[in-house]
């Protein structure tokens, strides 16, 4: 399955894993791109110095490409971004903004830029500023996530720019490939569906809050203060709703969830972590490789769009 994606970036499969933040370090990154698609290491909150660290592990685990993701947010992105510019990482994709002041450093240093975006105004921006990509994010994704669905987003973005489209959101089998190339993306991104696999560095807690989630399973907090967080539901995110509800601060609710996300990746705590997950955890019922995920979902989506994959 060549598409402009592929022939970019030089990987087999046109599929990004998830910069998700604590969950994608160089383990599942490595595992991702040793089974032919683009594995991605999430900064999340971390510093310049655990990046530098996290390359040259996965360096040393594969000699394929792989990407880092920088969340904007952090307020040592600067730093970071140098990193990745020093290190001549193959992919930066970015998140929770827009990488404009960074961009001509890291064209300079040959990187390839792919911002997730959540909406077509900021999808032509990014083209207008030179990203060679964009990841068209629904809200049916894990984390953080804006509010149009991956079915309205993806096609308006492919109809607004001329680079090549990649659809997040919903994904995590051959279905929903076949779905985002008919909507006029080249590639997709997945995440949930890497919170159960063999090598993702996470608690086996997290792993198996994805396997039992159902369809109704995940939701979403901070819509209120306009900083949505989609997740599995659990004893932390009831009380994060309940007090949204009530009126509380910002500042309070911030307070509940701090280190909630490592809670739930590097403890396991069930009941007071944070467990990203998007809407399709539900059809996430087993375990698997990498590389047994990836071919399973390309062979599924070769024979729904009637194509024969390359040997």
């Amino acid at each position: 399955m060549m598409t402009r994606i592929t022939d970019l970036i030089g990987i087999k499969y046109p599929i990004f894993q998830g910069g998700m933040a604590w969950v994608a370090d160089w383990h599942i990154a490595a595992a991702v791109s040793e089974a032919g698609g683009l594995g991605i290491i999430g900064v999340g909150g971390a510093d310049e110095n655990w990046l530098r660290d996290q390359i040259k592990k996965c360096r040393e685990a594969t000699d394929k490409p792989f990407g880092v993701n920088l969340m904007l947010m952090n307020p040592r992105a600067p730093e970071i971004a140098k990193v990745i510019a020093e290190e001549k990482v193959k992919v930066v994709t970015t998140g929770a903004g827009s990488p404009e002041k960074y961009m001509d450093m890291w064209k300079e240093a040959g990187i390839i830029v792919v911002p997730v975006v959540a909406g077509v105004a900021l999808a032509k921006r990014m083209q207008q500023c030179g990203a060679d990509a964009v990841i068209a994010e629904g809200t049916e994704s894990g984390g953080h996530i804006g509010e149009a669905t991956t079915m309205t987003l993806v096609p308006q973005v492919a109809d607004a720019v001329s680079i090549p489209v990649i659809a997040a959101g919903g994904i995590a089998d051959g279905r929903g490939v076949a779905a985002a190339f008919m909507l006029g993306a080249e590639g997709v991104q997945c995440g949930t569906v890497f919170c159960a696999c063999d090598e993702v560095n996470v608690h086996q807690n997290y792993k198996d809050m994805v396997i039992k989630a159902k369809d109704n399973s995940t939701r979403v907090t901070g819509r209120s203060y306009g900083h949505p967080v989609r997740q599995i539901r659990n004893a932390l995110s009831n009380k994060y709703l309940e007090m949204e509800q009530s009126g509380v601060t910002f500042e309070e609710l911030e307070g509940l969830t701090v280190g909630s996300l490592r809670k739930a990746v590097v403890e396991g705590d069930t009941k007071e972590g944070t467990f990203m997950a998007g809407q399709i955890a539900g059809l996430v019922n087993e375990i698997r490789p990498a590389k047994v995920i990836i071919e399973s979902m390309f062979e599924q989506a070769d024979k729904l769009m009637g194509r024969k994959l390359e040997a």
